[in-house]
C-alpha cells in the first residue's frame, strides 16, 4: 500500500465518515489472562469517547510505509489453505464470529510480551469505494472493500482526562487517574488496499518502535513475517556493511555523499507527491558510491554484501538507511552534530602523522552557551 492509500482509509476513520457500528475486544492483564471482554455499539458512546477512539483505529494506520507500516505478504497456499488466513478472512465479515475473534485474541495473548494490562480493539468496515473519473467527479462505486483493523494499546494511569476502559462495567469512559488506553504499541490491517481494492495476498502492519516489528506476534497472527527487517535494524545493517564492503575507502567524503544522495531523493520524491513508496536498490547506492570516487570493486562489493544481507534485489527505503536532517561525527570521547546543509564545514586530515577533524569556525562561537574569541 502507497502512502495515498493508507490515507484514503485514515480519512475515514472519522465518526461523520465511517460506516463502523460497534468495536469490540478483551483487556489482558500482565499474566496474560482475558479479564474482562465487550462488544460496544458505536451509538452509545459519548461523542468525545468516540472520537477517543478513532483517534486509536487511525494511529494504526499512522507513519511512514517500510517504517512504522509493513507488508506481511502471504503466499498462495496459505490464501487457499491455512487456518490463520481463514481466520482473519471470517473476521474481515463480521465480528460476531466467535470462535474467530477467540483464535485472534489466543493469537495475541499467547506471543506478546506486555510489561502491563493492555487492551485487544477490533473493528470491521464495508467501505464501498468511490470511483472518480478524470474531471474527479464521484461516479459512485464499483468495489466494496471489506476489512478488519486491530490496536493493542496499553492501559496506563493518567492525570488528565482521557479514553478509559472500566472492566467492571465492560466499555470506555472518559477517566482521570485511572487506567486509560494509550496509542497503540502495534496492530494491522487485513486485507490490504492496494490500487484502491482488495488484495487477500497482503496485510499491513504497524509498529509504534521502529526496532521491533513484533516477529512472534505476527508469526502467530499470520504465520508470516514482515518482508523486511525492523527499520532501526535495517539502518545499522546498512551502516555496517557500507563500512566492510568498501573498507579504507569509506572516508568522510564518501558518507557524506551518501547521505546528500539519499536526503536529495526523499525531497524530490516528496517535492513531486509521488504516490508509490520511494525504494532504492543495493545498485542504485553502488552507483552513488562510484560517483564520489570509491572503485568499482569495492562498490561491487557493497553491492555484493548488501544484497546477501537484504536478500537478492531487495526495495530499500531510503528514510530507514539514513538520519535525514542530521550529521553526526564521533570518537569514543567526542561527538559533533553538523546540520547536513553545511556538511562542508567539517574536513578530515592527517597532520605530523596525528588524524584530526577539522571544523571551520564561522560566525559566533560559543562554549557551554559562552561566546569565545578564537585567535
Amino acid at each position: 500500500m502507497n502512502q495515498r492509500e493508507i490515507g484514503e482509509l485514515r480519512r475515514r476513520l472519522k465518526p461523520e465518515r465511517s460506516a463502523i457500528t460497534h468495536v469490540r475486544g478483551c483487556c489482558v492483564n500482565d499474566k496474560k489472562e482475558i479479564i474482562s471482554t465487550f462488544d460496544q455499539p458505536m451509538g452509545e458512546t459519548l461523542p468525545e469517547e468516540t472520537e477517543a477512539l478513532f483517534a486509536l483505529l487511525r494511529k494504526t494506520l499512522s507513519g511512514a510505509p517500510g517504517r512504522n507500516l509493513l507488508s506481511i505478504p502471504f503466499s498462495t497456499r496459505q490464501v487457499l489453505e491455512s487456518e490463520e488466513h481463514k481466520t482473519l478472512c471470517r473476521l474481515r465479515k463480521s465480528l460476531r464470529d466467535e470462535e474467530a475473534v477467540a483464535a485472534l485474541y489466543e493469537h495475541i495473548r499467547s506471543t506478546y510480551e506486555a510489561e502491563g494490562n493492555y487492551l485487544i480493539l477490533l473493528a470491521q468496515e464495508d467501505y464501498d469505494v468511490p470511483s472518480y473519473n478524470r474531471n474527479d467527479d464521484n461516479e459512485g462505486s464499483n468495489e466494496v472493500f471489506s476489512y478488519l483493523l486491530c490496536c493493542v494499546c496499553p492501559l496506563k494511569s493518567v492525570q488528565k482526562p482521557s479514553l478509559g476502559f472500566l472492566a467492571y462495567e465492560q466499555r470506555f469512559r472518559s477517566l482521570t487517574g485511572d487506567p486509560g488506553v494509550s496509542a497503540p504499541e502495534f496492530g494491522f490491517l487485513f486485507p490490504a488496499f492496494d490500487d484502491r481494492a482488495t488484495n487477500l495476498y497482503n496485510a499491513l502492519f504497524y509498529t509504534r518502535d521502529i526496532a521491533n516489528n513484533h516477529s512472534e506476534v505476527t508469526t502467530a497472527i499470520f504465520a508470516s513475517e514482515p518482508a523486511m527487517p525492523p527499520a532501526a535494524e535495517q539502518k545499522e545493517t546498512f551502516h555496517r556493511v557500507l563500512a566492510e564492503a568498501i573498507g579504507e575507502e569509506c572516508r568522510y567524503e564518501v558518507v557524506e555523499h551518501v547521505q546528500q544522495q539519499l536526503s536529495g531523493l526523499i525531497d524530490e520524491h516528496k517535492a513531486n507527491r509521488e504516490k508509490e513508496t520511494l525504494v532504492v536498490s543495493a545498485e542504485t547506492v553502488k552507483l552513488v558510491l562510484e560517483s564520489c570516487g570509491v572503485g568499482e570493486e569495492s562498490a561491487a562489493a557493497f553491492e555484493k554484501q548488501c544484497n546477501e544481507a537484504f536478500g537478492e534485489g531487495a526495495e530499500l527505503c531510503p528514510g530507514n538507511l539514513i538520519d535525514k536532517g542530521k550529521l553526526a561525527v564521533a570518537t569514543p570521547d567526542v561527538s559533533i552534530k553538523v546540520s547536513p546543509e553545511r556538511s562542508d564545514l567539517i574536513e578530515t586530515r592527517t597532520i605530523d602523522g596525528v588524524k584530526y577533524i577539522l571544523i571551520r569556525a564561522e560566525g559566533d562561537v560559543q562554549v557551554n552557551g559562552i561566546s569565545i574569541h578564537i585567535d
